[in-house]
This record gives structure tokens, C-alpha cells and sequence, in this order.
């Protein structure tokens, strides 16, 4: 399979340039494409470095790299659009006709995307990923009254990461709950649960996605069998349907999709946009 070269190059973490870059690559099926983030690049030397490796790459691949670029200064940008890659300057091709539009000259500030510009925001996030990981897979049931949403579901189904990314990206209290043979057994939702319906969704997954997760975990296990997996699945998802609850099928899903999702669903995406009043 085909391969190009990707450089993510911000004069900060590399985060937004990596997240916009992945979301366009996404696009092209049929090739293979290895990543190079490259943080940090701050200053006209290191900007002119970046560049000597771009043009390195050209050279012994044969094709022009393609360069994401997150930078704010027009010095530093000038200096990377220079190389023999493929730039693609986001940070260039929207703030000019911002700025024309708002009538205002961008302050070309670095690192405000990534700051902690916004205190309370900031502190309720990292509140967030101590809640979730105190409430990760059931192993305390204390303090449900705080959670914002509990995930139920089968092991594995996607419960864990996906808290963990709505608490540190959204502030969201979310807790987890795994669904057992115990529950399935006898038809009912787990007594710490009952309380709390309003606030339950459920995860599942295509069986045979779910039997290779828990291979990957469990080779040749019961754990892992065609047969237990089906069950569990086939319980589970008659839970949530005796008791109304809502459930997402995760297999093609990112943990992003999964989170944007949940959260579209049960309404609290417009929630926690307005946690601080609503503004960015």
C-alpha cells in the first residue's frame, strides 16, 4: 500500500493540528499514512529545522510531504510555507477573513486554544477525571447522586475510555457500571442503579467485535466465547428495553463519536456548553 509522510507542526502542543490533520486524512482511503508531530516550534531557527527535515523527507521518499501547520506569528508561518511540502495552514486561512469580518486584528497570541484561560471550566474537568476514575466499573457506588451519567453496558463495550474523555473534555460526572451474569439472571437492573434510571445509558457492540476485543484480552476463554458474548449482548440490550433505556451500538465508533453521541442524546451536550454561561 501506498505510504506519504504527515507532519503536524504547531508552535504549541501539536493537539489542534493533529485533530484537524486526522479528521481531512480521513477522507482518503488507500493509503497508508505515517504521522510525524513536530511541538513546539516556536522560533525562526526551529521553524527553518522543521523545514530541513520536510525537504529531507521529499527527498528520499520521492513526494512532497504533507504539512498541517498550526501557527500563529506570520513570520514563523512564512517561514514553514517555504518548505518543499504540501502546507496547509489552518491558522492562515481562517484568521484573515476573520478578522475582516469582525473588524478586529487577531491578537496572535500562542497557546490560547490549549490555556487555562477559563479557571472554573478548567477545575470542573479535572474534578470530572477524579469522579470517573473514583467510579470507574462499579467499584463504588458512592456518590451517584453527583453523576451527570452512568454508562451500563457488557465488559468491554467502551464504557471506561468513554467517560474518561467526556469528564476531560466536556467537565462531565460520569460513572460506569459493568452488567453481569448476576443481573442477567434475574432480569432486574443492579440495586445501586435503581435510583438513578434517569440517568443510565447503555453501550453496546456487535458480537463478533466484542468476542475479538476479549480475545485480544482472554485468548480461548469462556470470557471470550461466540457463545457467552451473545448472551451477555442478547441480556443486556432486553435490560435496557424492559426499563427504557436508551443505548448506542459502539462497534464502529470512536470514543469521540461515542461521547458526542451520548451526550447529544440525553441533552447534556447542551447543558455543558452552558456550564459558564455559554461563552467560548
Amino acid at each position: 500500500m501506498k505510504h506519504r509522510t504527515v507532519f503536524f507542526v504547531s508552535d504549541q502542543t501539536g493537539v489542534t493540528a493533529e485533530t484537524l490533520g486526522h479528521s481531512l486524512l480521513t477522507q482518503f482511503d488507500g493509503l497508508r499514512f505515517r504521522g510525524v508531530t513536530v511541538p513546539f516550534i516556536n522560533t525562526p531557527d526551529k521553524v527553518r529545522e522543521c523545514v530541513r527535515r520536510i525537504d529531507l523527507t521529499r527527498e528520499v521518499e520521492g513526494s512532497r510531504p504533507i504539512v498541517f501547520a498550526t501557527m500563529v506569528q506570520d513570520d514563523l508561518r512564512d517561514i514553514i510555507s517555504q518548505s518543499q511540502g504540501l502546507v496547509l495552514d489552518f491558522f492562515g486561512a481562517f484568521i484573515g477573513p476573520m478578522e475582516r469580518e469582525l473588524g478586529i486584528v487577531s491578537s496572535h497570541a500562542t497557546g490560547k486554544a490549549h490555556g487555562v484561560a477559563d479557571q472554573r471550566s478548567y477545575t470542573r474537568r479535572i474534578d470530572a477525571m477524579n469522579y470517573a476514575l473514583e467510579h470507574d466499573d462499579g467499584s463504588t457506588t458512592r456518590d451517584y447522586s453527583k453523576a451527570d451519567l452512568i454508562l451500563v453496558g457488557v465488559s468491554r463495550s467502551g464504557k471506561t475510555p468513554t467517560c474518561l474523555y467526556m469528564a476531560l473534555r466536556y467537565g462531565v460526572y460520569a460513572a460506569n457500571y459493568p452488567l453481569t451474569e448476576e443481573e442477567f439472571e434475574r432480569g432486574k437492573l443492579p440495586a445501586p442503579l435503581e435510583r438513578y434510571r434517569d440517568r443510565l445509558f447503555g453501550l453496546t457492540i456487535k458480537p463478533a467485535r466484542l468476542q475479538q476485543i476479549r480475545q485480544e484480552r482472554r485468548p480461548e476463554s469462556n470470557y471470550a466465547s461466540a457463545r457467552q458474548v451473545s448472551f451477555e449482548l442478547r441480556s443486556a440490550e432486553a435490560l435496557f428495553a424492559r426499563y427504557g433505556i436508551q443505548y448506542l451500538d459502539t462497534g464502529e465508533c470512536s470514543v469521540e463519536e461515542i461521547a458526542s453521541t451520548v451526550l447529544d442524546r440525553t441533552g447534556l451536550l447542551n447543558r455543558m456548553q452552558g456550564v459558564d454561561g455559554g461563552e467560548v
